[in-house]
């Protein structure tokens, strides 16, 4: 009798071995953006990339959706999965920003505000104005280069004026004391006041660090570390520091200030609290910084014509 030989078809693993690679690429970037979330400070800081990357970090969960999104388009569940490696790192970085601040108990006794005008504001009056509409009781101001219009629109509500080069300081209280502050750049662009509020003495400092640019960071991180061997020799036991600083907390470069003092938004505020640039901010280069204050609230406020929104901030005694 003659077998017959039959040919049996051969299992085509192909498919599964698509459906394995299918979402790879996308589980690698996830991993990745988890990595650089994580460690944003050990990027290299060369030509000022290292600051550049601190400064942009909490963007950088903006990757996740899309990667999400990305992880869908390709129905792999395994990406999706990764995909929230960065989620939860992120949210355990910055998640915290998002929650509503804790009330601090007791009444607001003292607000401030600080506002970069724009060096050629084409009507710093408007600008300032927004401020006033705020009730703030201490306005600092940076890019001053119309002294007229700006007294004119604050002299009234803000008798009290301190000023060194392009930045400002007006006060419903009486100022003494106020002197400019060398931060390195070859003349004061940084003034420190003693303030006579009602509570007692109050040291505010108004700062416009030095520019930086991708780059070139070089000049802003020299002065940043003046502004804290400042702060770090002034014994005040109650200080505010107002002042577009021309970075992010997140900067490792911050780090240095951070360690002296407190943030405002971080404390009191919801939201990262973006300034720059005013119309669709990305970044945080104005502050509120204080010690030996209790902070009751921080926000931003869009102001006209310049293109910074201002910073704000209530403390209690």
């Amino acid at each position: 009798m003659t077998e017959q030989m039959v040919d049996e078809p051969v299992a085509d693993d192909s498919s599964g071995g698509r459906r394995g690679r299918r979402g790879l690429v996308v589980s690698i970037v996830a991993v990745l953006l988890a990595v650089l979330l994580a460690g944003h400070r050990a990027v290299p800081n060369v030509r000022g990339l290292g600051s550049l990357v601190d400064s942009a970090a909490p963007l950088l969960g903006l990757g996740v959706p899309l990667l999400g999104l990305a992880a869908l388009l390709r129905r792999s569940r395994r990406a999706l999965l990764v995909v929230l490696l960065p989620a939860v790192v992120w949210g355990a970085l910055y998640g915290r920003a998002w929650l509503p601040p804790a009330a601090s108990a007791g009444p607001t006794s003292l607000r401030v505000a600080s506002q970069n005008l724009r060096s050629g504001n084409p009507d710093p009056a408007a600008t300032v104005g927004a401020l006033t509409a705020a009730d703030v009781d201490l306005i600092g101001l940076q890019e001053v280069d119309d002294d007229d219009r700006v007294d004119a629109a604050l002299g009234q509500r803000y008798p009290h004026r301190a000023a060194v080069s392009t930045v400002a300081l007006w006060s419903r209280w009486p100022i003494r004391d106020a002197v400019g502050v060398d931060t390195g750049l070859g003349w004061d662009r940084a003034l420190r006041a003693v303030v006579a509020a009602p509570q007692g003495d109050l040291v505010v400092y108004v700062v416009h660090l030095g520019s930086a640019r991708a780059g070139h960071t070089a000049t802003r991180d020299e002065t940043l570390a003046a502004l804290a061997t400042a702060v770090r020799a002034d014994p005040a036991p109650r200080l505010v520091v107002l002042g577009d600083l021309n970075t992010a907390t997140t900067d490792r470069v911050f780090v240095p200030l951070a360690r002296l003092l407190h943030d405002a938004q971080a404390d009191a505020g919801q939201g990262f609290g973006f300034t720059w640039p005013a119309e669709l901010p990305v970044t945080r280069p104005d502050h509120v910084l204080y010690r030996g204050l209790t902070p009751t609230a921080a926000g931003v406020l869009r102001t006209p014509d310049s293109d910074h929104r201002a910073v704000t901030a209530g403390f209690r005694w």
